[in-house]
Formats: structure tokens, C-alpha cells, sequence
């Protein structure tokens, strides 16, 4: 059973995070896994795969929840174009200067991926994988939303949320979809924030995904100016560490090792 999250309150901000230790060797002297979650997730959604990669690596980890998502306190200002850029510029430097962190490999999931590489762009990482990123609006993106708005609708969905994020479930959906089906949110694109991303890279994708396709992949490894390396997964749709489990294992793993060899 995973422990209760721990509150580090950063200026009016109270963010939920979780650390798991190296069960042995030399995870002290590596660099640290900082989980990023996607746009409805938290620490509980990620199950037990941070654990399995920290004993698959050696490497400590760290899983936080974002402002207004799991145990972490609410949101303070209503989103707009910026939300990512605060939140790899603001919240999450904020956050791994609290815990000392330095240098990490950040694991960023949809949304989560997309403030690891706005992150990566202007902090020193030894390295970043990223899943089902996004990188600009497509209809796809826009279609996945609005069927989760339609899901929404259904008790048993609110519910299953809800044990995630509690009270703060509704605001926390509001937030998410609104931001991603506003028309002021259709031009967003960080294309061009991508050549300042210069550690290695791992970009990984469900062949299904439902929230976006592989342009989002093929821009990536266009746009960013260090080594990068892709993997599409067969069968797959937004959650490829859930849905390819084995497969995304056995791949970060091998890219996680080759960074800190």
C-alpha cells in the first residue's frame, strides 16, 4: 500500500507529493524520477508503476499532484494560454527546489509531458520521457474532450474520479475541459519552445490514442535539438504505461539505465 502524500506548501500553494526510495544500490547518487501527470490525473492514477520503474532503475522518485488535483490544495487563478508555461516555470521548479532536487529525468503523461518539455527547455535535466504529449491543438485533442465531456455525464465516471480528487472533482474537470475546448485555446502551440529541449529524449504514444495522433510525435523529435529516439505502441490508446505496461516498462527502464550508466 502506498503511504499517504506529504503537503509541502509553496507560497499559498499546498502541493501533495510522494517520494519512493531505492529499495538498494546506488539511488542516492542518481538522479531523481519526477512523475507529471495528466490533465484528470494525480498520484493514485499512476498505480504502482513509479514503483516498478524506481526497481527496474535504482533511481528515488517523486509523484506530485498539480494545484487543484488529488490532495493538493485548489487552483488560485482561472487558466489561460500560460497554464502549462506556470506550471514548468512556477509550480514544478518551485516544488524540486523545496525537496532539493536538481538535474532530474522527468516521466511527463499528456498534459504532464507537455510542462516536462517547457521545463526541459529552461532547467537543466539529465534527461525526459514523455507520453502522449501534446504540442498543439488538434481535432483529435478536441474529440477526446468532448467525449469525456459526454462521459462527465454518467454518475459512475464522476464517481470513479471523485475517489482521486474528492471534493475538489468537479472544479478539477471544469478546469481541464474548458481550458481544452475554449476557442482562445485552439492557436496554443509550443512549437517553437521545442529547439530549446537539449537532454535526451524518449517520446512515447499509443497507436490509438484517442486525445491526439502521431503528428504530436513527429513534431517533437522535429523541433527538439538533443537526442531523441520514439515509440509508438500497438493497441494502445492515452495511456501507454497503463495500457502497454510491459513494453513501456522494459523501454524507459532501458533509457533511464543508459542515462545514469
Amino acid at each position: 500500500m502506498a503511504s499517504d502524500p506529504s503537503i509541502a506548501r509553496l507560497g499559498s500553494a499546498d502541493i501533495a507529493f510522494r517520494e519512493i526510495q531505492a529499495a538498494s544500490g546506488p539511488g542516492d547518487e542518481r538522479p531523481v524520477l519526477v512523475f507529471l501527470h495528466e490533465g484528470l490525473g494525480c498520484i493514485g492514477m499512476w498505480k504502482d508503476f513509479p514503483d516498478a520503474l524506481v526497481s527496474a532503475t535504482g533511481c528515488h522518485a517523486l509523484i506530485y499532484d498539480r494545484p487543484g488535483h488529488g490532495a493538493s490544495g485548489p487552483e488560485s487563478r482561472d487558466r489561460d494560454k500560460r497554464f502549462f508555461d506556470d506550471e514548468a516555470h512556477e509550480t514544478l521548479p518551485a516544488l524540486l527546489s523545496h525537496l532539493g532536487i536538481s538535474n532530474p529525468i522527468l516521466i511527463g503523461h499528456s498534459d504532464g509531458g507537455t510542462i516536462a518539455l517547457l521545463y526541459a527547455g529552461a532547467y537543466p535535466v539529465r534527461g525526459l520521457v514523455t507520453e502522449a504529449a501534446h504540442v498543439f491543438v488538434e481535432p483529435e485533442s478536441l474529440d477526446g474532450v468532448a467525449a469525456a465531456k459526454l462521459a462527465w455525464r454518467d454518475p459512475r465516471f464522476r464517481e470513479r474520479l471523485a475517489r482521486y480528487h474528492g471534493a475538489g472533482t468537479a472544479a478539477m474537470f471544469d478546469a481541464w475541459s474548458n481550458m481544452w475546448s475554449a476557442e482562445w485555446f485552439r492557436d496554443w502551440n509550443i512549437e517553437d519552445k521545442l529547439a530549446a529541449v537539449a537532454c535526451p529524449l524518449l517520446v512515447i504514444q499509443g497507436r490509438d490514442d484517442e486525445y491526439g495522433t502521431d503528428a504530436q510525435v513527429e513534431a517533437i523529435v522535429r523541433g527538439v535539438s538533443g537526442p531523441v529516439s520514439s515509440m509508438l505502441a500497438s493497441n494502445c490508446g492515452h495511456a501507454p504505461h497503463i495500457q502497454a505496461r510491459q513494453v513501456v516498462l522494459a523501454r524507459m527502464a532501458e533509457f533511464i539505465r543508459g542515462l545514469v550508466a
